[in-house]
């Protein structure tokens, strides 16, 4: 994910390095460039701290926990979606507020865990 993120941000900085160089000339491109490719790699760093690096599966649901040891999502799982083992979307449904989306790579966690909320994604969503 760094890999695909750091692409991004180069390809998106000398996008606009290119458009902007056009209309403003080279130099005066330079500033405004250096201020998007700053605030892309803001939030690309944002971005990689709100993920999930721990979750915690109990009898009356599952909860996502960030880097800093924050709760990021906890509630029963309401519905699934699965795509060829590959991929799984798990919505958790606290016991207030709105609904929150977990999505899950099957790389990301071991393959019996994923087999296991697959399994308990399916029973949620069906019941």
């Amino acid at each position: 994910m760094w890999a695909a993120l750091g692409v991004f941000v180069l390809t998106a900085t000398s996008a606009v390095f290119a458009c902007l160089a056009s209309h403003l000339g080279t130099w005066q491109a330079v500033p405004l460039t250096l201020a998007v490719w700053a605030w892309l790699v803001l939030c690309a760093l944002q971005y990689l701290r709100a993920q999930p690096v721990a979750l915690k599966i109990g009898p009356d649901g599952l909860s996502a926990w960030g880097r800093t040891g924050a709760l990021l999502a906890q509630g029963r799982i309401a519905g699934c979606s699965q795509w060829s083992g590959r991929l799984l979307i798990l919505a958790l449904m606290p016991e207030r507020g709105r609904s929150r989306t977990l999505l899950l790579a099957a790389d990301a966690l071991p393959a019996p865990i994923f087999r296991e909320l697959a399994v308990l994604g399916r029973r949620s969503a069906g019941a």
